[in-house]
């Protein structure tokens, strides 16, 4: 069996392994990263918009619909956008193709892209394995809407920024 880079045999090695959570897929390695990444998607603020009522408990929903999209939309000079369902979007990516695309992407508000662009590349891998460790989900969200369209509540709405001086 391996774990890792790891290979284990005999009976103490399993022994080891089932206690460990190895045997199931699970290496300590992997369970780090993973909830490094949960870390991360806490830290950066990702449930605040991409998890269905996140912020209203106050931080209590359930794990099972994190990271699932939300139909609360944003409304602004940009139209109308609503938080993305990562869990679906991540499948779209290899771990690679997920780390180029988070260190160039530019998205409409309020999404924060810039801060994406600046993580850490192992903190975007965390986060890469972490989404894929909850599991697809193919929760619908709302398409994006365009300035003058009105949108389905409910949503809030931006003023228009001022001038950059």
């Amino acid at each position: 069996m391996k774990c890792g880079n790891k290979r284990v045999s005999g009976l103490l090695g399993m022994t080891v392994l089932l206690l460990s959570g190895a045997a199931t897929g699970v290496c300590s390695e992997e369970t780090s990263e993973v909830e490094r990444g949960k870390y991360v998607a806490v830290m950066m603020g990702c449930n605040d918009c991409h998890t269905p009522n996140y912020l209203l408990s106050e931080g209590k929903t359930p794990e099972k619909l994190w990271l699932t999209g939300s139909a609360f939309g944003w409304r602004g000079p940009w139209g109308t956008t609503y938080p993305t369902n990562l869990r679906k979007r991540i499948l779209q990516f290899t771990e690679d193709e997920w780390v180029a695309f988070a260190k160039t992407m530019k998205t409409r508000p309020p999404m924060p892209w810039f801060n994406v662009n600046q993580m850490h590349e192992d903190d975007m891998r965390a986060l890469y394995r972490y989404v894929r460790h909850l599991g697809p989900d193919n929760t619908e969200i709302p398409a994006y809407v365009p300035p003058g369209k009105e949108p389905t509540p409910p949503y809030a709405t931006f003023p228009a920024p001022p001038p950059v001086k």
